[in-house]
């Protein structure tokens, strides 16, 4: 019950990888004919994504996951101006991912960026006019998640960026960037350029079924940005190191797969989700083990159901101990999280995302479940069940 933190390499995925590790083992930028041979293999994987993410191939770069891809945005674009003489403002969202709010600190640090910080309404969504009140004239970057990693909000990317493109068309401006992370919404949601809107997109193949250290960034095409990696100049030089054949292929077989059972595994997930919660927010009553309904004080949701990834449920249960809590579960079988997997080793302040939503009472209180592809009802019946005998 842990899918938004990694999600297991499907079986197809896996197939595929075995069969090209096996055939093609060439270096992509040698010379012969089996270096040609794996640099055909990638430029193929290339096109698939670009087919369905609506771009360019040429506006593909792999990376080893999501958290460089969001580094590579970041320091990139700003390493870009800085060397114009302009000082960058950046605009990003309270509740990022720690992958953009680290390298964001990193910079306040360093006194090399000004960063304005837009807040979440109650239900966690951002208002795109509390975007555009802080664009000034040096603003390069604004940085929105399309859904959060730990309580499931779907941010309105497309009106932001119909925002962020009027301003600049006023002021005939290319600034600002748009940078989108849809690393959790790409199983659920159309995230392709033309749709999102965004002019940097970020993807990590963990989250959607596909290999281990695998991810790109899109940069749509006249997006001025620099590379902070340096070596033999790979990926159009934007990204030195020798290409990951195996796993840019995986990745794009796991992004089909995505985009072809999206809306089917989405209904099923939303009812499953729905489901849930109603469960666990009903009032207290008797239950059997077979009848697993309600009996927890005072549960509240963390987030807008309806904005909602279709496998997210974040559950504040007032007065209760987060990491306990999963320890318990943990001994019952039951693997859920008590915030974002990346942000667990410094946990001792609760959770910054459920904080920002006005709900400090909560954010060391509250549990994230996330389904999957195998999770059946049976197993939620048994996961209610379970809270119900530790609460």
């Amino acid at each position: 019950m842990d899918y938004a933190s990694i999600t297991p390499v499907d079986s197809g995925v896996e197939k595929e990888m075995i069969k090209i590790q096996k055939k093609i083992w060439a270096n992509p930028s040698s010379l012969h004919t089996e270096g040609e041979n794996a640099k055909n293999v990638l430029d193929e994987a290339r096109i698939r994504i670009a087919r369905i993410l609506h771009c360019r191939g040429n506006e593909i770069f792999f990376t080893s996951g999501g958290t460089e891809s969001l580094n590579l945005a970041i320091f990139g674009t700003i390493k870009s101006v800085i060397k114009n003489g302009i000082t960058p403002h950046i605009i990003v969202s309270t509740i990022e991912h720690p992958g953009v709010l680290e390298p964001i600190k990193s910079l306040l640090k360093e006194n090399v960026t000004e960063v304005s910080f837009v807040m979440p309404n109650k239900k966690g969504i951002i208002n795109p006019e509390s975007i555009i009140k802080e664009i000034k004239e040096n603003t390069i970057l604004v940085i929105v998640q399309h859904a959060n990693n730990e309580i499931g909000t779907i941010q309105p990317i497309s009106k932001i960026a119909g925002k962020i493109k009027e301003y600049r068309k006023n002021k005939n401006n290319p600034y600002p960037y748009f940078l989108v992370d849809a690393s959790q919404s790409v199983l659920y949601e159309n995230v392709s350029m033309e749709k999102l809107g965004a002019d940097l997109l970020v993807l990590d193949g963990i989250k959607m079924y596909g290999p281990r250290g695998a991810g790109i960034l899109v940069v749509k095409h006249g997006v001025k940005i620099s590379p902070i990696l340096f070596g033999g100049g790979q990926e159009k030089g934007l990204r030195s190191g020798t290409e990951n054949v195996v796993n840019s292929v995986g990745f794009a077989l796991a992004l089909e797969i995505a985009a072809k059972i999206r809306e089917k595994e989405s209904l099923r997930l939303t009812q499953l989700r729905n489901y849930t919660v109603v469960k666990i927010l009903k009032p207290a009553r008797h239950a059997s083990q077979g009848d697993a309904g309600g009996g927890i004080s005072n549960p509240s949701l963390n987030g807008d159901l309806e904005n909602r990834l279709p496998n997210n449920i974040n559950i504040c249960f007032p007065g209760q101990d987060s990491e306990l809590l999963v320890i318990k579960l943990d001994i019952l079988g039951f693997a859920v999280s008590a915030a974002s997997a990346c942000h667990t080793l410094s946990f001792e302040n609760g959770s910054y995302v459920i904080d920002s939503i006005g709900k400090p009472e909560c954010s060391s209180s509250s549990l994230r479940i996330t389904l999957g592809r195998d999770t059946k009802k049976s197993d939620l019946d048994k996961l209610v069940f379970a809270l119900r005998k530790i609460l």
